[in-house]
């Protein structure tokens, strides 16, 4: 069942946002050449334990329980990469999603970061990613039901010639980090048939994951990271987004910025 947020619910995960936040300006600080996966996790889980922060993905049961505080996805990987021994290199894609808990209320974010330059349809990919991320921002607060929100969403990824995962979706967050309503990126049967009404009060994770090839995906044998089947490269772009009544408002606002202060 959905829940709404009052504003002093929504006020109260805006402290787990700022910290979420915090993590990905640590992240994007570490993304060269030579650094591991696994050592950007170790900075964030130090930092969450520093602000009393409570790490959502650490422990996540699954066949495996997921063993970091972050996922990690390099290239082909769309999500759920396990952080570990593998050095970037430039010219990777680097997307980093983590949560955490604190007082009882979560944030959630994801952004992809590129190690130094990268191709031209590299870039785009990037480019488009965080564009079809603002437009869902800039439009709930315009629309009546998330249908018509997803629908843009997909068409600018189409039009850009990307591919929309569908496997993977949004979701509602709050005291849990996945709570109703599921979020897809995209329009479908299932969607039309229950609609997501925006209304004050409703906490989304918004994160559209784009393909620069086809959509289809698969598990590796690590039981948790999703990749490509074509080997083509992904990005995934998350924010937290709470609808007010008045300006929708990012609670993990910082993420993916040059500068946080």
């Amino acid at each position: 069942m959905m829940t709404l947020k009052s504003r002093r619910e929504i006020a109260l995960m805006r402290k787990a946002g700022r910290v979420v936040a915090e993590a990905h300006h640590l992240a994007a600080g570490m993304m060269r050449p030579g650094v591991t996966t696994g050592e950007i996790d170790v900075a964030i889980e130090r930092l969450f334990a520093e602000r009393d922060a409570v790490p959502l993905f650490k422990g996540f049961p699954g066949e495996v329980p997921f063993p970091a505080v972050t996922c990690i996805s390099v290239n082909e990987e769309v999500v759920h990469g396990i952080p570990g021994d593998r050095e970037l290199r430039e010219g990777d894609l680097v997307s980093v999603d983590t949560g955490c808990r604190v007082d009882g209320w979560c944030g959630d974010a994801a952004w992809t970061y590129p190690v130094g330059p990268v191709s031209p349809l590299d870039q785009r990919l990037l480019d488009v990613g965080q564009a079809v991320l603002k437009l869902a921002i800039d439009e709930i607060g315009r629309r009546r039901y998330w249908s018509e929100v997803a629908a843009l969403m997909e068409q600018v990824a189409k039009e850009a010639g990307f591919s929309v995962v569908e496997e993977m979706v949004g979701h509602g967050i709050g005291r849990d980090m996945h709570e109703d309503p599921q979020v897809p990126n995209y329009v479908s049967e299932d969607l039309r048939r229950n609609d997501i009404l925006l209304e004050p009060g409703l906490v989304l994770a918004i994160e559209p994951m784009l393909n620069a090839g086809s959509s289809e995906v698969g598990i590796l044998p690590d039981h948790w990271t999703i990749a490509t089947v074509d080997g083509l490269r992904s990005v995934h772009f998350e924010q937290t987004v709470a609808l007010t009544g008045d300006a929708p408002e990012v609670l993990t606002a910082g993420v993916g910025r040059r500068g946080f202060d």
